[in-house]
C-alpha cells in the first residue's frame, strides 16, 4: 500500500493533496470527516445529521485512495474524526496501518449476510455489485457469458469496453487475485487486453460507448445503468449478471470508521449510527441505487429482485482480502494496463 500511496502522491502532486486534505484549517468546533464519496451522496446525510444532533460536520472531499494516503502521512497528528471510503481496500489498508479505531457499542445495526465479515474498526454502509452492460441489439441473450472469464475468448475479440484506471475496476481485479490468484489474473487481464478491448475513464463513460454503438458490452456497477434509467427510460443499454459464484458478480462495499487519533469518538460513532439507521439506508437504495446493507432496508429494497439477486449470485470473497490494492496495481502496469 505504502507503494500505491507514493504513486498516488506523485499523480496529484503535494500541493493538491494538501489543500484537499488538510486539517489544520478544519473548523474546530466541528466532527471532520475525510470523505472519498461523493458530495451528492453525502451532504443529504450530513445535513440530516446536523439537524437532529446539533453536532456539525465539516466534510472534505477527495478520491478515496488520497485521503487515506492524507491520513498516513498525518498519523496520530490527524485531526480527522471519521473516514469514509469508497471501498473495502482503503479501508482494509488504513486498518493494517492501525489508524481507525476499534468498533464501540453504540452502533446497533443488523447487517445482511452479503455484507458481513469486515473486521473490527470499519463498517459498510451501502454495496455495489459488479455487472456486465450490454447492448440487447447487438448482443443475443444466448451469447451473454456464464463467466467474466469468458470475456478473454476470441467470440468478443472487439467487442468490449473497460475502465482499468478506474478505482472499482482495480478492486475487482485485486478480489480476483485473492479468488483466483495471480497467474490466472494476469491471463484473464491480457486475454480481454488482446480481444481489443477498448478503455474509458469511467463507469458513465463506458455505459455512453455502448448507446453509442462503439462497444457491445462493458464491466461496470450496477447503479450507474439504472441511475441512467431513472432520467431516460429508453436508454438503449441493459445489464446482467454472470452464473452465481463467479467473480464476476463481485458485491464491493463503501465503508466508514472512526480515525484512531480523533478525540471525538462518541460524536463519530453517533454520526456512524446515523448513516446506518433505516431511512439512511433507504436513501441509498431509492436515491443513490446502490444496496443497502442492513437487513430490515435490504429485504424490502425498492427494487424488486434486485437484493435477492445480490444474496444469491455473489463470490464469497471477503473484504479484508482486498486490502492489497498495490499489487493490483502492480499488475495492471505490467499487463500494460496503467
Amino acid at each position: 500500500m505504502l507503494r500505491a500511496a507514493a504513486l498516488a502522491i506523485a499523480a496529484v502532486g503535494p500541493g493538491l493533496l494538501i489543500a484537499a486534505c488538510n486539517s489544520q484549517d478544519a473548523d474546530g468546533g466541528a466532527l471532520v470527516m475525510y470523505s472519498g464519496r461523493s458530495q451528492a451522496i453525502v451532504q443529504p446525510l450530513v445535513e440530516r445529521f446536523e439537524a437532529q444532533s446539533g453536532i456539525d460536520v465539516d466534510v472534505r472531499y477527495g478520491g478515496t485512495s488520497e485521503l487515506a494516503i492524507a491520513l498516513m502521512q498525518e498519523g496520530d497528528r490527524s485531526r480527522a474524526d471519521l473516514f469514509w471510503g469508497q471501498d473495502a481496500g482503503a479501508l482494509g489498508a488504513l486498518d493494517s496501518a492501525e489508524l481507525l479505531a476499534p468498533l464501540g457499542e453504540g452502533v446497533d445495526a443488523e447487517f445482511e449476510s452479503a455484507f458481513r465479515g469486515t473486521g473490527d474498526t470499519w463498517l459498510p454502509t451501502s454495496g455495489r455489485a459488479r455487472v456486465l452492460a450490454y447492448s440487447p441489439s447487438r448482443v443475443s441473450e444466448g451469447e451473454l457469458p456464464s463467466s467474466v472469464f469468458e470475456l478473454a475468448e476470441p467470440a468478443w475479440q472487439g467487442r468490449l469496453g473497460w475502465a482499468p484506471t478506474n478505482a472499482s475496476f482495480q478492486a475487482f481485479v485485486t478480489a480476483m487475485v485473492a479468488e483466483h490468484g495471480e497467474a490466472k489474473t494476469r491471463s484473464w487481464l491480457e486475454g480481454v487486453r488482446e480481444n481489443g478491448a477498448e478503455a474509458y475513464a469511467n463507469n458513465s463513460a463506458l455505459l455512453r460507448a455502448v448507446a453509442a454503438g462503439e462497444v457491445d458490452a462493458v464491466l461496470t456497477n450496477h447503479y450507474y445503468l439504472l441511475r441512467m434509467k431513472a432520467d431516460d427510460p429508453d436508454f438503449p443499454v441493459e445489464q446482467t449478471a454472470f452464473a452465481a459464484g463467479d467473480i464476476g458478480n463481485l458485491v464491493n462495499v463503501a465503508g466508514i470508521a472512526r480515525v484512531a487519533a480523533s478525540s471525538r469518538q462518541e460524536d463519530a460513532e453517533a454520526f456512524i449510527a446515523a448513516v446506518l439507521a433505516d431511512d439512511a439506508q433507504r436513501f441509498f437504495a431509492e436515491e443513490v441505487f446502490e444496496h443497502p446493507v442492513t437487513t430490515p432496508a435490504y429485504e424490502d429494497e425498492p427494487r424488486a429482485g434486485a437484493a435477492d439477486r445480490v444474496r444469491d449470485r455473489r463470490p464469497d470473497v471477503n473484504f479484508e482480502a482486498m486490502a492489497d490494492l498495490d499489487a493490483s496495481l502492480s499488475l495492471l502496469r505490467d499487463v500494460g494496463l496503467l
